[in-house]
């Protein structure tokens, strides 16, 4: 298809990864605005062609708000209270351009569910052209390794970037973030986290920012880590970005590790801070001292952005049926990540039938015990148990507690 195949030859424009710091004056991305002389281009009619006419006609415009209504029912599954608000944003006189967009959207494996989630969030989409302006877009996404599943959930829960320029927005955001992530499965997983990396303009605050953890000696990857895993954290205002890096800095954190990064995600925005300081109190509860809890905070940053229920109930576990002091976990906060059913309860189930019999000492550490991938594990505590306890894997299935 032409349309196809034009929106594909953006991509091969040519991309030369940039020294760090990135500056703005030689970004060739540089989302400037245009002159103000020039003509806006819509994408859509102007809203004075779609809902204005030069005389008009109170029954035609029943008529139209009529089919609106009920078209946003019938074939986009709308609620009606949902369908009148969004009728208000656009009235159709025929049913053949908005058929174009949904078969569109279906064609890329949209479900009903979620074209009706996007036409409520952005009912004027339904007058977009759907071969010149929503397939170039669609095509673009796929072509840099966007799944169809994807797509479809992350355009029906944000459809704004249907509704900016390919040409002069979202290309040149994908040539930025290849410059700095290099491989497109970053840039897609950094899509996953967030559409606003795509909208955002990048001269604003993520280069500012990315200049800043490189002057302040954070490694490429470090950098590249934090865009692809957490943007939200690199897009917000440069201020208060270069407050948060100093704030973990006096932490303790080294800028030159990637725990440095991962703290500042931790530090990022009033949410972040709000679960931090109740990750504070719970770990308090629990006997941790201050230093305790630093020293955690230090070792493993997103130990403070766990649920007070995950907390709770992977420390009530190891004190309770563990035997083991709470002030130790704060040694070896990775293990708080683990899944409490599935790898706590069957490791720690194994050893206490091991260390029952005086086959392993009782002296082991949980980071020895829960780090080891699933492999790793059964060879040294199942099978090569398995002849003199042959129940044992029943144990560590969950099929039984004793032996």
């Amino acid at each position: 298809m032409a349309v196809a195949a034009q929106s594909t030859s953006f991509l091969k424009l040519f991309l030369t990864k940039p020294s760090f710091p990135i500056t703005t004056t030689t970004t060739p991305t540089n989302l400037s605005l245009p002159p103000t002389n020039r003509r806006p281009l819509f994408v859509f009619p102007p809203p004075q062609a779609q809902f204005s006419s030069p005389k008009k006609n109170p029954k035609d415009e029943q008529q139209r708000l009529s089919f609106t209504i009920s078209y946003l029912i019938n074939s986009c599954g709308l609620s009606p209270d949902y369908a009148v608000i969004a009728a208000r944003k656009l009235l159709l006189d025929s049913p053949e351009r908005p058929n174009t967009v949904l078969n569109l959207l279906r064609d890329h494996g949209f479900s009903t569910s979620q074209i009706s989630s996007l036409v409520k969030k952005r009912p004027v989409l339904l007058l977009a052209n759907a071969e010149a302006v929503l397939l170039p877009k669609l095509s673009f996404f796929l072509s840099i390794g966007v799944s169809k599943s994807l797509l479809a959930r992350t355009l029906s829960s944000d459809p704004t970037i249907l509704t900016r320029s390919l040409v002069n927005q979202l290309i040149p955001s994908y040539n930025f973030l290849k410059s700095v992530l290099e491989a497109d499965e970053k840039i897609v997983a950094a899509l996953r986290r967030t559409t606003w990396i795509f909208l955002e303009d990048h001269t604003k605050n993520l280069v500012p920012n990315i200049n800043h953890m490189t002057e302040t000696g954070v490694p490429e990857k470090c950098v590249q880590l934090l865009l692809t895993h957490f943007p939200e954290a690199v897009m917000q205002k440069n201020h208060e970005f270069r407050e948060i890096t100093e704030r973990a800095k006096e932490m303790g954190f080294n800028p030159g590790k990637t725990t440095f990064v991962l703290a500042i995600h931790a530090l990022s925005g009033k949410g972040n801070r709000s679960i931090w300081d109740k990750c504070f109190e719970v770990y308090q509860r629990w006997g941790w001292s201050e230093e305790d809890i630093m020293c955690a905070f230090r070792k493993h940053p997103h130990c403070m952005m766990l649920s007070e229920r995950k907390i709770n109930r992977t420390m009530e576990f190891f004190v309770k049926e563990m035997n083991m002091a709470p002030r130790s976990i704060a040694g070896c906060p990775v293990v708080l990540f683990f899944s409490l059913d599935k790898r706590i309860i069957p490791r720690c189930s194994v050893v206490k039938v091991l260390a029952a019999k005086g086959m392993v000492k009782e002296d082991w550490s949980l980071t020895s015990l829960l780090v080891p991938v699933e492999r790793v594990f059964l060879e040294k505590l199942v099978i090569k148990y398995e002849e003199e306890l042959p129940e044992l894997m029943d144990v560590y299935k969950g099929y039984t507690t004793t032996l």
